[in-house]
């Protein structure tokens, strides 16, 4: 199988089970909805990264993948109506959040770190 489409694939796979994570565990509180949901849609970012730029190495992917969901972190903390709006839509809300939080910046980078390694481990290794 190509690197592109185990990319794809992983990308979708990170996917549904961050979305399943929101479903299973709709409300704050819990360890699985307030840190592993963000933990796995930071590793689906990077996924994200390494089926654009496949030819590309994973360390560059992973710090795109941190850059960007560190920015988006940070888009939190702006609350104009027209975002606001945004954010209050499904797909809004699970792209921009809603409220800045130190630990979801620690969720991100683990959740990078782990797609790094899976990466470095598992997909490059048995091209």
């Amino acid at each position: 199988m190509n690197q592109i489409v185990k990319h794809i694939l992983l990308t979708l796979l990170f996917m549904l089970i961050g979305y399943a994570s929101r479903q299973f565990y709709p409300t704050s509180g819990t360890f699985i909805h307030d840190y592993v949901g963000d933990a796995i849609w930071a590793g689906m970012i990077y996924w994200g990264f390494r089926m654009i730029q496949s030819k590309s190495t994973c360390l560059k992917s992973a710090i795109y993948a941190i850059i960007f969901c560190f920015a988006i972190e940070c888009l939190q903390l702006y609350h104009a109506p027209w975002i606001e709006s945004l954010r209050h839509t499904k797909l809004g809300g699970l792209i921009l959040g809603f409220e800045f939080l130190w630990s979801d910046l620690l969720s991100y980078t683990i959740g990078i770190s782990i797609a790094y390694i899976i990466d470095n481990q598992l997909v490059i290794k048995n091209k």
